[in-house]
């Protein structure tokens, strides 16, 4: 299923709600089995969602992910895993926005996909 968030301050963020799920909970939104089909992350809320994001992507880096083993060529650009600080940073950004303007990031699931 796709996720869309929305802010009236930059354009939409889409997410795969695999990816989504999981930058949500770090987020402090409690996501079961499913994702709700629409949510809000008001002003209020936007500082700790954003530590909460933060707080992950520095839990997920890890010293072995450093590109320092000799014995390996290099890893072409397409080859290279798509980590959660790129994952999250778009809509990490439109927090950060809305946060400084002052409007609410809400998301909602396309029924579509």
């Amino acid at each position: 299923m796709l996720i869309t968030f929305h802010s009236k301050v930059v354009a939409e963020v889409l997410m795969l709600s695999d990816h989504a799920a999981g930058i949500l909970q770090a987020a402090g939104k409690s996501v079961g089995d499913k994702i709700p089909e629409r949510g809000v992350f008001t002003v209020e809320q936007l500082g700790p969602a954003i530590s909460g994001i933060e707080r992950a992507i520095e839990n997920a880096l890890h010293p072995a992910d450093d590109d320092d083993d000799d014995d390996k060529g290099p890893v072409a650009p397409m080859a290279r895993a798509v980590g959660l600080k790129e994952r999250a940073f778009p809509l990490l950004d439109m927090m950060r926005q809305s946060k400084d303007a002052g409007v609410e990031v809400t998301w909602e699931a396309s029924r579509g996909w």
